[in-house]
């Protein structure tokens, strides 16, 4: 193939000002995309990466580049989740008006869960469904589109799905992300979610072992994991080659494999890695003993999805957790130093005002270290998506609504107007409370700790401040 792959992250735009991310939330690579890089790589392919958010590039700003470049790219693949699908066709169509003989591909959740809508899109070549790497890598190398598992694509003007491609069963034999390709000194997290800078993303499974009705199950299946040396690896090459001093783990459920766990932390702590990190996980897969050796290694925070305080809530939306567990949880984490983040949503299947009301009665007393609150969103490819259309629930025409804060659902049970009412006052209602406020000056160690904290709090009185001023 003539001419080199570019790979291309679209831009991240929130317009809603009472987005509580648009004020906090992180920057971080699409590491699918440095994975796909890296394969290709490894197989001698020429590859670029654009990361139009960390870059803070408009469409305006990628087309100009797309002009500047000496020759064009053999394949553009361009990855796309539901709120970003609109900017990633924007992109694919510039693509093809300055490029017409660049094959483009898209790939990521949104394509892979409505392939026939984004092929719609006359700019759009070939959908990659699923994981990328081997599929893009039979794509650079030119095979029929007929042979190549996992893609959909557009022949004799009709739609042709290909059988799916059966998952990477072995992790470790993927190289690392292609971090040489990144903008590595503009990435950081979100606020108040990290101890040190600089800090890079990082993956050690892949899916999850929830069923959660809100959540894609299609995308990457089965539960699979590194090994711990494999993982250890990668950090040590995060810290020695590009002075990465903390680690955002963004599995689903980081600690689903226990004995891997314990098998990282103590091979970091052998390997004299002086970092800190964080993960996401669930409260039913972790114990005291576990803790102790995550706190030991250097972990700071861990997520918790809770969801809901209400369990008629919980067994709506397949979130096998007992609220009982959650409280020991977050007790326990306390007791051992690690601090926590609980995150819950206003607005699934059944959702009451009672049942709002008790949501936000279980996190005060609960009373995590944060606290995050979503608006039930119902992305294509979920079960709550498929539950709403059914029943005639769906009330957004764009997919950049789907941002977690925009309500595209009217349920029978809650009106539209009473959600926001509640998701309008509760983040500001517990972060004001002097308890918390305390807590977290007492917390604050470090420079980078202070701005945070600054940061975070000056977000909060422009949403908070502005929403009590409306009224």
């Amino acid at each position: 193939m003539k001419g080199p792959v570019l790979l291309i992250d679209p831009p991240w735009v929130i317009d809603a000002d009472d987005n509580f991310w648009k004020n906090i939330g992180s920057c971080l690579p699409s590491l699918g995309l440095a994975y796909i890089a890296s394969y290709l790589e490894a197989r001698g392919h020429a590859v670029e990466i654009m990361d139009c958010t960390a870059m803070r590039y408009g469409l305006a700003d990628i087309e100009r580049l797309f002009k500047l470049r000496a020759a064009p790219p053999a394949l553009l693949g361009i990855t796309a989740t539901t709120p970003l699908i609109e900017n990633a066709l924007a992109v694919a169509a510039a693509c093809k008006r300055l490029f017409p003989g660049t094959k483009v591909v898209l790939g990521g959740v949104h394509p892979t869960v409505l392939p026939g809508e984004v092929l719609a899109h006359p700019a759009v070549d070939i959908v990659a469904r699923g994981e990328g790497e081997e599929t893009m890598l039979e794509i650079a190398e030119g095979r029929k589109p007929g042979e190549i598992l996992g893609i959909s694509f557009k022949e004799d003007g009709r739609v042709v799905h290909n059988p799916d491609r059966p998952l990477i069963k072995d992790l470790d034999t993927i190289p690392p992300p292609a971090y040489h390709l990144l903008p590595m000194d503009r990435y950081y997290p979100a606020t108040g979610s990290y101890r040190n800078l600089p800090a890079m993303s990082l993956f050690a499974t892949r899916g999850c072992p929830g069923r959660c009705t809100f959540c894609y199950r299609t995308f990457y299946g089965r539960l699979r994991k590194r090994s711990a040396a494999n993982i250890v690896a990668e950090v040590e090459l995060l810290y020695r080659n590009y002075g990465i001093r903390e680690i955002a783990f963004y599995d689903d459920a980081f600690t689903s494999f226990k004995e891997t766990v314990f098998e990282f932390c103590d091979l970091l702590h052998k390997r004299g890695l002086k970092l800190t990190w964080t993960c996401f996980t669930r409260v039913d897969l972790i114990d005291e003993e576990l803790l102790r050796a995550m706190k030991k290694a250097g972990c700071h925070l861990i997520l918790f999805g809770v969801e809901s305080g209400d369990e008629r809530i919980l067994k709506a939306i397949n979130k096998r957790i007992d609220l009982g567990r959650v409280k020991e949880a977050v007790a326990a984490a306390r007791r051992i130093g690690i601090d926590t983040r609980a995150s819950f949503m206003l607005g699934n299947q059944g959702e009451t005002e009672e049942s709002v009301r008790k949501t936000i009665d279980f996190a005060f007393e609960l009373d995590p270290d944060q606290v995050h609150f979503n608006i039930a969103t119902a992305y294509p490819g979920t079960e709550l998506y498929n539950w709403a259309r059914e029943n005639g629930y769906l009330t957004s025409s764009s997919w950049s609504d789907h941002n977690m804060s925009e309500i595209n659902l009217r349920l029978p049970t809650i009106s539209p107007e009473r959600l926001k009412y509640y998701y309008a006052r509760v983040h500001g209602d517990f972060y004001f409370r002097p308890r918390i406020v305390l807590r977290r000056l007492f917390k604050i160690r470090t420079l980078a700790q202070l701005r945070q904290e600054v940061r975070g709090f000056l977000a909060l009185l422009r949403i908070f401040g502005g929403r009590k001023e409306r009224g």
